[in-house]
């Protein structure tokens, strides 16, 4: 007789970005040493997913889990000591008592993909061993513009566990990047999430790209706001409402402030302003 999954409920609040309830419901009774240190890691990363780095790197000290000291690696990173945090990261994946470590491998992967060198991330997540991996690597895949690589790795995932988040999760992104009559599909795996856990502004936002890409902005419109009031300065909100926004000849410059302030790295805001600079290099060209 199969023994429970005992972090099953965790790791679905987790996947889905129900991060505060990840963290809220974290204390499970029962858990062996392995499960505890892999509870411990979706706990922290949901910490980081909420910004909250510098917590997570005084809680982890060194003489914790090779697979927390990676999580506290990806805090560093994030916090802006990305030369630091890189130096580590390759010390620790060239030491062969570690470094295939799978909690280390996807923080690589994670963190080679922000710095979007797609190639190095692949060398340390390609071999997958784990759900997490292939769907990474299908997220990396997808970056490289190789849905056919991608269905590669979805097909492993299929054959390992169809019915997981994770796999549900990945099947998604797919179906969005392939389009076309893919994405009622997609629609439909956000609408069984919606149906059976706690509403997310993940979902909400995967509901509203499908809705947009079927040309029903409105409902897009109605799922993103609802996804705002969860969470103001969600990067991915804000970008999806301006793009939503301007399909429906509303201004946006206000959730493009908004975003511009929260995430100025963030892709929409590198893109406009680099269209803004050639404009202007363009007008005075001819000036």
């Amino acid at each position: 007789m199969a023994t429970p999954d005992l972090l099953f409920n965790l790791r679905n609040l987790f996947y889905l970005g129900a991060y505060q309830s990840a963290i809220n419901n974290s204390d499970v009774p029962g858990l062996d040493a392995d499960a505890a240190a892999e509870r411990d890691v979706i706990v922290f990363r949901s910490y980081i997913a909420l910004g909250s780095y510098q917590l997570v790197i005084s809680e982890i000290d060194s003489s914790a889990a090779t697979s927390l000291q990676a999580v506290k690696l990806l805090a560093l990173y994030l916090t802006g000591d990305k030369e630091g945090a890189i130096s580590s990261l390759k010390e620790w994946l060239s030491d062969s008592a570690i470094g295939s470590n799978p909690v280390l491998r996807l923080v690589a992967g994670i963190i080679f993909m922000h710095e979007q060198d797609y190639n190095e991330a692949l060398k340390h997540t390609h071999t997958g061993g784990t759900l997490d991996l292939h769907a990474l690597n299908v997220q990396i895949f997808l970056k490289m513009h190789r849905s056919d690589y991608a269905d590669k790795q979805l097909k492993i995932m299929q054959q390992t566990d169809e019915d997981h988040t994770l796999t549900q999760l990945a099947n998604a992104w797919l179906d969005i990047a392939v389009g076309g009559s893919k994405i009622r599909e997609a629609y439909l795996i956000f609408q069984d999430f919606a149906e059976k856990y706690p509403m997310t502004g993940m979902v909400l936002n995967g509901k509203a790209v499908c809705c947009m890409h079927m040309g029903s902005f409105e409902e897009a419109e109605t799922l993103l706001l609802e996804a705002l009031n969860k969470d103001a300065k969600d990067p991915e909100t804000l970008a999806n409402l301006i793009v939503c926004n301007l399909h429906l000849g509303k201004a946006s410059s206000r959730y493009f402030n908004q975003l511009k302030l929260s995430h100025p790295d963030h892709v929409l805001v590198k893109s406009t302003a680099s269209a803004e600079d050639n404009f202007e290099r363009a007008l005075q060209a001819v000036a």
